[in-house]
């Protein structure tokens, strides 16, 4: 069976792109994630490892969005080898049902962590230059304006009496967390959790 993985970094990222790429490619079940690549834990990629059996194939979009380190995606193809399942990358046309994928799998985790190395050095470089010139990085304090207007639409869905599931969807509002942010920052009563 193909069974696929996504995941995004941030709450604001969208998965379409990589869903759509994996079932096109025949994928018939996938696991969804929005967590950084390094976190130690990540409950829908752990699933789907319990889920998998011998002959499945794990296909993803690109090698990085299982991990970034080479060792943990090196040990990861190991693993997977052992059970009698294989690996392919949509992107990098990795298939380790070959000699050659296997080869090029192996390469691609040293290219991933080392793209990561060298975003990482470009973006402390920049804060430096930018703070030696008398700025400061980072996100700005507070809401941005589009966030503002869903943060008032929130508090209205809220008050009125709509479960937090269904805000989430009506608002496209990646988590519970950024919900709960944008209704105290509207002054919401919060009170127990209408999911």
């Amino acid at each position: 069976m193909l069974v696929g993985y996504v995941r995004v970094s941030r709450n604001e990222q969208n998965l379409d792109l990589q869903l759509d790429s994996l079932k096109k490619s025949g994928v018939e079940e996938i696991f969804k994630e929005k967590i950084g690549g390094t976190s130690k834990e990540r409950p829908e990629f752990d699933r789907m490892l319990t889920l998998l059996r011998s002959g499945d194939i794990v296909v993803v979009w690109r090698i990085d969005r299982l991990g970034r380190s080479t060792l943990a995606l090196v040990r990861l193809m190991a693993e997977l080898r052992e059970r009698g399942i294989e690996f392919r990358s949509i992107t990098e046309g990795i298939d380790t049902t070959t000699p050659m994928g296997r080869l090029w799998y192996t390469l691609s985790a040293v290219f991933a962590e080392n793209e990561r190395e060298i975003i990482r050095e470009r973006t402390i470089a920049g804060l430096a230059s930018a703070r030696a010139r008398g700025r400061k990085g980072g996100r700005k304090f507070g809401l941005s304006d589009k966030a503002k207007q869903t943060a008032k639409t929130a508090k209205v869905l809220y008050d009125s009496g709509q479960s937090v599931s269904d805000i989430l969807k009506a608002l496209s509002i990646g988590s519970s967390t950024t919900l709960y942010k944008y209704l105290r920052y509207e002054g919401a009563k919060i009170g127990v959790n209408k999911i």
